[in-house]
């Protein structure tokens, strides 16, 4: 495509305007016939510019300078003529002089970032995941306050020692009283949210370069922890005075048995339990993290529980299906239920959904496909973390074979 057919650059001085014999000096852009001039904020004695080089006579330090500076400014008009050029799209000379003088870009701030990026992803990202983005965002606030002692910055000050400063920053932060340290895969989590807001800047074009080209993310691999057969046994066998440890209970097994995590449990209605392939009821719904729906039969042990609570207090005046708690609470009570039971692990209602996938299914023999359709993972990648660790308790239980098997031997030899 053609998009010009002259091109020319001319660099020219003010003589008329002249003061005590120093004139500014300019540069005129002419395309196609069209011309523009850009004062280049440089003046030079009349007696030594040279109209026919377009340059400062003289071999002086001055001089030199001032020829350097006029070469590299038609190096600059020339790159960004040819970068219109290589666009094969309609520009004028008023173009290249915006793009010369930076005016054809928007300065976009940090907070002008997150301000867009938080519009344009409020109907896209569940609503806990954008609690979780602005508590990142208040964390590069807080850094950028610290590091450059201002509010804000321009997002063109964003570059590769920002990245690692704001880790460094992540890493030494002091936490306030109630708050835990920031350990580093939580430190890479908030990177990787600057990470997710920085690629839509540099995609929008508010960037001219990426800031993580050269950073790679540091993930501690770490295994999840789950309920073996016979501590998830001692909380279904637990028995208590205490209606709201109960109720937990409930909540928490039928998660075991299920695989589906609290914040979808506390949307499951009636109309989630349908009638399946096989004539049996089976759970359907949609994730509300990612959408993505999952479709799981229901064993014996959650039907009693959807049966318990089908005409319970705690649900007959809702559509629920099973009882309501804040899951800040639920975690609490948790921590007596483990106490109760005698488990040393840090009990929490997420470690249903792995006990699930580990002990419930995968120790049992359920394909690994299966298990990763059930807990409703749109990777495959994302289940075998817990085949890794089901291969862990094979390696375990074959080390107390050996030493069984040695010890019989050692009898034998006796």
């Amino acid at each position: 495509m053609r998009t010009s057919s002259t091109f020319s650059v001319l660099f020219w001085v003010y003589g008329k305007r002249a003061v005590n014999n120093k004139a500014n000096i300019y540069v005129r852009l002419t395309q196609n016939g069209k011309r523009v001039n850009i004062s280049l904020k440089k003046k030079i004695e009349i007696t030594t510019w040279d109209e026919k080089t377009q340059r400062a006579n003289g071999t002086g330090k001055d001089s030199r300078i001032l020829n350097l500076y006029l070469n590299e400014v038609q190096s600059k008009i020339y790159r960004i003529y040819e970068d219109f050029k290589k666009a094969e799209k309609p520009f004028t000379s008023q173009m290249v002089k915006a793009r010369f003088l930076g005016e054809d870009k928007k300065r976009f701030s940090f907070q002008n970032l997150i301000d867009y990026y938080n519009e344009k992803m409020q109907h896209k990202l569940h609503k806990n995941t954008m609690g979780q983005y602005k508590t990142s965002q208040r964390y590069m606030l807080e850094y950028i306050l610290k590091e450059y002692e201002e509010t804000d910055i321009f997002i063109s000050e964003l570059d590769y020692s920002f990245v690692i400063g704001f880790e460094d920053f992540l890493r030494s932060y002091v936490p306030k009283p109630g708050q835990s340290k920031i350990g580093n895969n939580t430190a890479m989590k908030h990177i990787k949210r600057l990470r997710r807001m920085v690629t839509l800047a540099y995609r929008m074009e508010w960037l001219d370069r990426d800031p993580f080209i050269n950073f790679k993310m540091k993930i501690e691999k770490k295994e999840r922890e789950f309920l073996t057969s016979e501590e998830l046994q001692s909380i279904e066998d637990l028995n208590s005075s205490i209606e709201r440890l109960l109720v937990v209970k409930d909540l928490f097994v039928f998660s075991c048995y299920t695989g589906i995590s609290y914040s979808d449990i506390i949307e499951l209605t009636s109309d989630n339990i349908v009638i399946g392939i096989d004539g049996n009821p089976w759970i359907m719904a949609d994730r509300i993290k990612t959408g993505t729906p999952f479709k799981i039969p229901l064993l014996n042990q959650a039907q009693v529980l959807v049966d318990k609570y089908k005409d319970h207090l705690r649900t007959h005046n809702s559509s629920n299906l099973l009882p309501k708690l804040s899951n800040q609470k639920l975690n609490s009570y948790l921590k007596e239920i483990a106490d109760l039971c005698g488990i040393k692990k840090n009990l929490t209602f997420h470690m249903a959904r792995h006990t699930f996938a580990t002990t419930v299914t995968l120790s049992n023999g359920v394909p690994i496909e299966t298990v990763s359709k059930l807990l409703g993972h749109t990777k495959l990648s994302t289940t075998q973390i817990y085949a890794r660790v089901v291969e862990k308790k094979v390696s375990d239980d074959m080390a107390l074979l050996r030493d069984k098997m040695g010890q019989r031997k050692m009898e034998r030899a006796v």
